[in-house]
């Protein structure tokens, strides 16, 4: 079946596809027949092979995980699950000792004894290969993420991969492949699934409080030009490489995957096709050139064609229903991901912040509002909330996120998030840039479900069963 599905990528562009991620204006060789097919033509292979979605594998008394990558992030997700029971960090892997080091002093008060990994470009695979280890959580550089889950879940480990998943198409469907085959699970940590609003705004959706949703709005706006021209911010500067090599919508999934949760996608809907634009490139250039006329260091970044400052793309599902998704990581805006859920009975909108809601032509009120959230308030959130808040992580969805993570995989549950979210989600940064590519012109999403989206049943936020690990704090 693999051999058959790798062919199928190369007969269907899909290979020719991921390459626009390197260069996205580059002649694409797939013809449009191609393309219109490779939704139909991966149904009809997707549908002989395991489906992922709602699986749940063998509880674990105690996962025992290693992390790649202990970077900005990875070293807060380490703190994380420090904080968690029935969880033992086992291995640490980073390129530099430093980091490996400063993580060990902060968990060995709690029992840890990891082994630690540094220093080679391919330190990681040994961590991998371990017989002893059931999570292997990455947090690396975009460029890693595939390769490193792929060859995790061949060595028989479950994979939490940092945002996004994948790059390519290719990288998507390698995912698939190996999560379906080795029966692992592959989540990618969409942190912002678990922020306390998306997940009102998901358990008000589930109880019809907007009706029929007909469209919603995500985004991620987030001036970072400092950070990405930053020396010490992303190692090795590897962000910045990423904002001159591609184009499109980068990193789409902070907006995207709450609203495509609410939306019931792959589980009840699906995407069909979407289209993009990008304006060009008014900002990272000019401050290249700025701190190149004072810092040597900056002079290879000067006249590189910088990713534009706004990428827009709008997507229409299989049922109708449309979604918007903006990504803009250069301009001089507040943060917004926008969080916009429309429907025929209600409207939210999360930012700017506080969130308002409406059944309406006026936003509620301030009690209008409290009442509600008393109303919908998700178990999740009512049991582990304040906790969250305390230990922190983004306001706490960081810290709920992998709570309940850990929490499912030691009760044998089905994650909140598969390898097919996982695909899809992170699929519109190659998709978005083929588009941008070829004058904004659709371009079909494939189906990473193989028709399983019509049957797959909705993320489960009851917390009906599980909720039973506890927090060290």
């Amino acid at each position: 079946m693999e051999n058959n599905r790798r062919n199928f990528l190369k007969t269907a562009g899909l290979s020719g596809l991921s390459l626009v991620a390197a260069s996205p204006f580059s002649a694409y060789a797939s013809t449009t027949k191609e393309l219109e097919t490779i939704g139909e033509q991966a149904s009809k292979i997707r549908s002989q092979v395991f489906n992922m979605s709602g699986y749940a594998a063998p509880k674990l008394d105690v996962v025992r995980v290693g992390f790649v990558g202990i970077g900005n992030r990875g070293m807060g997700a380490v703190e994380r699950l420090n904080q968690i029971e029935g969880v033992e960090i086992k291995a640490l892997c980073d390129l530099r000792p430093e980091r490996v080091n400063l993580a060990l002093k902060k968990i060995e008060a709690n029992g840890h004894r990891p082994q630690l990994y540094s220093g080679s470009a391919d330190a990681w695979k040994k961590l991998c290969e371990r017989t002893d280890l059931d999570l292997i959580y990455i947090v690396t550089p975009w460029a890693l993420h595939t390769p490193i889950a792929v060859f995790s879940m061949n060595h028989g480990k479950h994979v939490c991969v940092e945002v996004p998943a994948a790059k390519t198409l290719e990288e998507c469907w390698q995912l698939i492949e190996t999560s379906e085959r080795t029966k692992k699970h592959c989540m990618m940590t969409e942190n912002c699934c678990y922020d306390f609003t998306e997940l009102l705004t998901l358990n008000m959706a589930r109880h019809g409080f907007f009706g029929e949703i007909a469209h919603c709005e995500a985004a991620y706006i987030h001036n970072l030009q400092e950070l990405v021209f930053s020396k010490e911010h992303f190692y090795q500067m590897w962000e910045l490489e990423e904002m001159y090599k591609r184009t499109g919508n980068l990193y789409p999934t902070h907006g995207l995957g709450p609203v495509c949760q609410v939306l019931n996608i792959n589980r009840g809907d699906q995407m069909d096709y979407l289209v993009s634009m990008s304006s060009n490139d008014f900002v990272l250039g000019n401050l290249a050139k700025e701190l190149a006329a004072k810092d040597d260091f900056y002079k290879p970044y000067v006249g590189k064609p910088f990713n534009g400052n706004m990428s827009t793309t709008t997507i229409r599902t299989k049922k109708g229903k449309t979604i918007m998704v903006q990504y803009d990581v250069s301009s001089p805006r507040p943060y917004s991901r926008i969080q916009l859920v429309s429907g025929t009975k209600g409207v939210a909108l999360k930012y700017p912040e506080p969130a308002r809601y409406s059944t309406g032509h006026e936003w509620m009120n301030e009690k209008e509002i409290k009442e509600l959230e008393e109303k919908y308030m998700p178990p999740i959130v009512k049991k582990m909330g304040d906790i969250a808040k305390n230990v922190g992580g983004h306001g706490g969805m960081d810290f709920l996120m992998d709570w309940r993570t850990i929490d499912c995989l030691r009760n044998g549950l089905p994650l909140d998030q598969d390898v097919y979210d996982a695909a899809l989600w992170s699929s519109v940064g190659p998709l978005s840039a083929w588009s941008v590519a070829h004058r904004s012109n659709s371009i079909d999403v494939p189906d990473f479900t193989g028709g399983a989206w019509q049957k797959n049943k909705p993320v489960d936020i009851s917390m009906s069963k599980g909720g039973t690990t506890q927090a060290k704090v």
